[in-house]
């Protein structure tokens, strides 16, 4: 049995899909040159056919990556096939990636055809896909709650016709290991051919049973995992990238096989990903979150301090967590800067954008004497170079005071006319994005407000996420400063940006 699992990311296309998190072609980017970074082997770019900005991202990641495999995702039809080709076509390595239900409840109620009609419909879609590329993976929709001597009719039909990657979803997070496990190893057993493709799962979190699932199908014979950073995916989100890499890395007398994933990149790739989304990792979460490697107990400090695994079943600097928390200060320069950027997986595209970074990183160290990883991270997060500012914050004053109304005055450029404001609200937050509403009139409305300490200290900055939304566009926001108000209209003006630049793509549920 090949020992190599190979890890299929869609991080850009499913994780994507999670409601509100929503990516710009800038922003796919980033994320796809840490993933090829952390030698992913295939990135599931978008889904091309879903519109003409998701068209220009998945492309845009198929010219700029060369060391992993760029896929995009079709559905079973000419158009979808033809549109996802065209957008992989400039990649080294490209791979179309095409899906129809097989379900019985979603033959008969969403796609109303035959079986017959499903079997048929999938052979034309591999033989569009092949004329593009060599690599194509089949997924059969909703396989979790399909019939296995269906799944096996179908499976059949597709390797004849040149699939080259079995995808066996869990669409609806349904599944339990002992019996998906036992589903995986039937259709390896029953399908002729099986040898002749990579068998590969792809599970959602709905019970909580993604990663479990997934691993028990390694066991089974899956030799591709279809997973995402943090997690993040429709609804409860999908199996989660970190944990199961760690997983197989950790326990290799388990599972038998390994990944080419350098994991020190693994920590990195986490904090881009939660500030570009703006979802937040919880403090507990494996592998990344901030307490994976904290002890609190006496009697795990005092273990661990005697000798670590005794509490401790992967080093924490493996992936990508740093012992070296306090690197920099207001007399720090540039080299020590980029260099110290550089370790923390943060990569700088331009002088220009090394130039905007120091001025922030000088003008947060007035303000916070020690400056520790996670405040360089989030400063990279806030780049108010991107996107182009049709608003931006100049000046401001707040007033809060027990027993009167709170007020906010502002000041702002829009499209570089400066324009003063002021306004009251139920507390100060509320004012400053009144004030800014009195000048923006925007009508979009506010989905979310968040609100996160980066490190601790009554001088910490605070790390503020804004959710926009109108006209069916979704868009986040991402402030920080040591002022959490200050950052709070700072995270405001950025996806009022977003929304002026028109480069935020359409909410994938709407």
């Amino acid at each position: 049995m090949n020992d190599q699992l190979i890890i299929f990311d869609t991080t850009l296309r499913d994780g994507e899909q999670s409601p509100g998190a929503s990516m710009t072609r800038d922003e796919k980017l980033r994320i796809a040159r840490q993933l090829e970074r952390m030698r992913v082997d295939v990135i599931e770019a978008g889904f091309a056919a879903a519109s003409n900005g998701d068209f220009e991202a998945v492309k845009a990641v198929a010219e700029a990556i060369k060391d992993s495999t760029v896929c995009s995702l079709a559905r079973a039809n000419e158009a979808d096939i033809r549109r996802a080709g065209e957008a992989v076509r400039p990649a080294a390595s490209s791979r179309i990636h095409t899906f129809i239900a097989t379900s019985p409840i979603h033959m008969e109620k969403k796609l109303r055809m035959s079986p017959d009609e499903v079997v048929s419909q999938a052979v034309k879609a591999i033989g569009w896909a092949r004329q593009y590329t060599d690599q194509v993976e089949f997924s059969a929709e909703d396989a979790g709650r399909s019939e296995i001597d269906f799944l096996c009719r179908i499976f059949e039909e597709v390797i004849k016709a040149g699939a080259t990657t079995i995808n066996v979803p869990d669409t609806v997070g349904y599944n339990v290991p002992e019996q998906f496990a036992a589903t995986i190893r039937s259709l390896i057993e029953r399908v002729p051919n099986s040898d002749k493709v990579v068998w590969s799962v792809h599970c959602h979190n709905d019970l909580g049973l993604a990663v479990a699932n997934s691993l028990a199908a390694v066991r089974a014979g899956a030799r591709q995992v279809e997973c995402t950073i943090n997690g993040l995916g429709e609804r409860a989100g999908n199996a989660s990238l970190e944990e199961i890499v760690m997983a197989v890395r950790t326990r290799r007398d388990v599972y038998q096989c390994d990944t080419r994933i350098d994991t020190t990149h693994i920590v990195p790739a986490s904090k881009l990903v939660s500030g570009i989304t703006g979802f937040a990792v919880q403090p507990n979460k494996a592998i990344v979150g901030a307490n994976a490697f904290a002890h609190e107990s006496g009697i795990h400090q005092d273990g661990v301090l005697k000798h670590r695994e005794t509490y401790e079943i992967m080093r924490a600097e493996d992936v990508g967590w740093t012992a070296n928390k306090l690197v920099m200060g207001k007399h720090s320069g540039r080299n020590a800067f980029r260099s110290r950027l550089q370790e923390l997986g943060v990569v700088i595209e331009s002088e220009e954008q090394l130039n905007s970074a120091f001025a922030r990183f000088k003008a947060l160290a007035d303000k916070k004497h020690e400056i520790f990883d996670e405040d360089l991270q989030a400063l990279m997060n806030d780049d108010s170079s991107e996107p182009k500012e049709h608003y931006r914050l100049l000046s401001s004053s707040f007033h809060s005071e027990t027993g009167e109304q709170p007020s906010a005055r502002v000041t702002l450029a829009v499209d570089g006319r400066e324009q003063n404001v002021e306004s009251s609200g139920s507390g100060p937050v509320d004012a400053a994005f009144k004030a800014i509403e009195s000048i923006a009139d925007s009508r979009a409305e506010l989905l979310l407000y968040s609100v996160n300490a980066i490190t601790t200290g009554t001088d910490a900055q605070g790390e503020v996420t804004v959710r926009l939304a109108r006209d069916g566009k979704v868009v986040n926001g991402q402030g920080a400063d040591t002022d959490i108000i200050v950052a709070s209209a700072k995270a405001y003006l950025n996806a009022l940006n977003k929304l002026e630049a028109g480069t935020e793509r359409l909410n994938p549920q709407v």
